[in-house]
This record gives structure tokens, sequence and C-alpha cells, in this order.
């Protein structure tokens, strides 16, 4: 099977969130580009997708508004992730950008902006000038680069051709990526990552709490796609999440489960999702939640204080 499953699971959350934006729970002008069709998903599919944004948007935030103009994005495992547009809507300005995954996903990418003008223009907006190969986009400060995240090498060699400055800022995002990596190879990103940059901060989204009924049925689920969790012992619980942090040489970390994230949103914006839909099953919502967390790592202490409200 290989990695191709691995890599469908960028389809399918994809496919997620358009038909989640189709039905209003936030706004994305640029995912109907990378994703033609929409399955409608279950209410509790669509909260859940619905929290993980706005947790992920949070500390995005955050982390501009404190590192300014010199702040620098690399998303692993990207897929067709639109935040770079939307940054861009927001007049938000940064140093770089960088998005790594497998180049069959980058290469796809690499085609959908060069055959949609939207997507090209805003690029071209800033930087005048954009390159192609087929699995790579190169422009002043955005970079969309085919890679294998269990090779270091090849990462460190593409991040030099981004002109990525290891003494700036830098944002690390991950979103139920590290899971389908061997720990060891996880271990060895962080370890470089924390060597490497002098400042940075790393948001996570993955599984946790998977030593129960409900997790061993989410892994039998994933399994039965052919998508092997190499990585899934560092998922164990929330400690778990944070050691993998603090023992690759990280300064700090915590964690919450998406309960606490989903009750961390404001009451209002809570209260207009929840009318969108109505959701019968409240505890499947909640098991769920109790399943996925967010777990942010930091490097010195320009970020440490950050923490989950909004």
């Amino acid at each position: 099977m290989g990695d191709e499953p691995v890599m469908a699971t960028n389809d399918d959350a994809s496919e997620c969130k358009r038909g989640a934006v189709q039905l209003g729970y936030w706004t994305d002008n640029y995912i109907p580009y990378f994703v033609r069709h929409i399955e409608r998903k279950a209410p509790e599919i669509n909260r859940g997708y619905f929290a993980r944004i706005k947790a992920v948007d949070n500390f995005i935030q955050k982390f501009i508004n404190r590192a300014g103009s010199n702040a620098q994005i690399i998303n692993f495992g990207a897929g067709f992730d639109t935040l770079y547009w939307r940054l861009k809507d927001e007049g938000i300005v940064i140093s770089g950008y960088v998005e790594l995954d497998f180049p069959t996903v980058t290469s796809k990418k690499c085609y959908t902006i060069k055959r949609n003008k939207p997507l090209l223009d805003r690029i071209y907006e800033q930087d005048g000038e954009v390159r192609f190969s087929s699995t790579d986009m190169h422009s002043g400060n955005f970079h969309c680069l085919g890679v294998d995240l269990r090779n270091i090498q090849q990462i460190k060699e593409k991040l030099q051709q981004a002109e990525i400055k290891f003494d700036k800022p830098t944002l690390f995002i991950a979103e139920c990526v590290l899971v389908y990596i061997e720990s060891e190879w996880v271990n060895r990103l962080l370890q470089w990552l924390s060597s490497a940059f002098s400042t940075g901060f790393f948001i996570n989204y993955e599984m946790c709490n998977m030593n129960d009924t409900f997790g061993d049925i989410m892994m039998g689920n994933l399994r039965a796609r052919g998508c092997n969790l190499a990585g899934i012992s560092n998922c164990k619980n929330l400690d778990t999440q944070k050691s993998r942090f603090i023992d690759n040489g990280w300064s700090g970390a915590k964690a919450w489960d998406m309960v606490e994230v989903y009750h961390s949103i404001e009451p209002a914006e809570r209260a207009r999702i929840e009318k969108i839909e109505f959701l019968d099953e409240q505890e499947l919502l909640i098991q769920l939640f109790q399943h996925y967390c967010i777990c942010i790592g930091w490097l010195g202490n320009d970020f440490a204080d950050f923490e989950i409200g909004m």
C-alpha cells in the first residue's frame, strides 16, 4: 500500500472542509478551487472541523501578532490547505511561507494553482514572479515543495531553497501528520528543528486518548483504509503529546483535548454554528472531541505564555 492511503487523507479532509464551508461554518473562498466534489458529512464531523480550524487559526493569529512581519510559517503535510491565501486576504504580511508535503500532493497543488487565475494572482501581487517545476513552486515568499518528511536532509535542502532564516521566529504547523510517521523519524525532525531554529512555535493537531474502545474503533477504521498509524504511541494521552516536544529539546509544551478547545470558543460563535445543523448525538460529538487534541511546543520564551482561550 505504501504512502498512498496517507496521501488520500488530504482529499478526505479537503472534502470535509469544503462541505462545512458550503454550509456556513466558516469562510474560505479558496477551498472550492482544490475540491470540486462535495459529499454531505455528519454534523459531528462538521463541528469537529470547525473546532479544529478555529483552534489552529487562533494560535496562528497569536503567533503573528507577537512575531510581526518577521514571522515565517512552515506547514508540514499542508495538502490543499488555503491558509496562505486567507492570510493575504486579511492583509497580513509575513517574511516567508513554506508548505511541505509528498511530491504527489504538491504536484497536484501546483497544477491547481497554475490553472486558477485567482490563486496565482494573489501570489503574483506580492512577488511578480512564480517558478514552477513538476512538484515544486517558488515565489518571493510562498513556496510549495515536495518532500518526504522522514528525510531530514531533504527537508534542510528544501528550506534552504525557500530561503528560510533560522534566526527568525518560525511557526510550524502539523494537522494529523505526525501520527502517520514512525516515532523515530518524528523525534529526529523535532530534535533537528529545536537545534536549528533559535525561536519557534509548533501547533500540532492530532489524536489523543486512544487507549480505549472508541480509540480502537477509530484506529480500526483508519487501518481498514490502509493507513498505518506508525506514530500512534505518542497519541496515548495529553502527557505523551507534550513529552514528545520536551524530550526532543523544546523549551516547553501544553496540550488540550478538543472538548476544552470547543468550550474556549466564544459562546456567540458556538451558538451560531450549532444552529446550522441539528445534532442528534451529543454524546458522539463529545467522544470525538475527547480523542483529538491541540498540542503546542515552543523554542525560547517568546511564546511560552500562549493559552487556548479565544
